[in-house]
């Protein structure tokens, strides 16, 4: 087993949500894999309150218990795999608000997307892609969209066909490789003073 440690993030707070089931087929995906050890992050573990700091997170000064509490649980990993419903053609107000509460811990590591939403959530992942980018997380091609039409019965029971394993397999053969490349980086980096 590599020492890769990726965290899939459950980016749904919400009563009934279809995102548990979802990110718990992801964790029965990665229980295969022998690249990286994998764990499931549900923000319902970590109730954030609407981004509370008064210094921005770029300045590494938490204050907040929570805070510090979050940038220790994010910054033990090399990667990552959210998994975002589509809220107004976008991703949850909760994750946006989680990603934002952090800044160093998310940079130089890999993130993989996996949705679901009418559309699959394809929209959400779009944006995602543009915050990874100002929070220097290297987003893998590969994603995962499931739609509430054709993967859910009566959109509330999640029955992901069988062609999403492989595509689960890419997602995590490119996050691992990334993640492995990043560390390495991570590691040569010099350290502040």
């Amino acid at each position: 087993m590599s020492d890769l440690k990726i965290a899939v993030i459950l980016g749904s707070t919400r009563p009934g949500r279809n995102g548990k089931a979802v990110a718990d087929w992801v964790m029965t995906q990665a229980e295969r894999r022998r690249g990286a050890s994998y764990e499931l992050v549900d923000l319902l573990d970590y109730p954030l309150p609407h981004l509370d700091e008064a210094m921005p997170p770029s300045a590494g000064q938490y204050a907040g218990a929570h805070t510090k509490a979050w940038a220790e649980k994010i910054a033990a990993y090399d990667g990552f795999v959210f998994v975002t419903p589509e809220y107004n053609h976008s991703t949850s107000g909760v994750l946006k608000n989680a990603i934002d509460y952090l800044y160093a811990e998310w940079n130089n590591k890999a993130a993989g997307f996996v949705s679901y939403g009418s559309l699959g959530g394809a929209r959400a992942i779009e944006h995602l892609r543009a915050i990874s980018a100002e929070l220097q997380l290297a987003d893998v091609r590969q994603q995962l969209s499931f739609s509430l039409f054709t993967d859910f019965e009566n959109f509330s029971v999640f029955r992901p066909g069988p062609q999403y394993a492989d595509q689960a397999t890419a997602l995590f053969d490119q996050v691992e490789s990334w993640a492995g490349a990043l560390k390495q980086l991570r590691a040569a980096e010099p350290v502040a003073a």
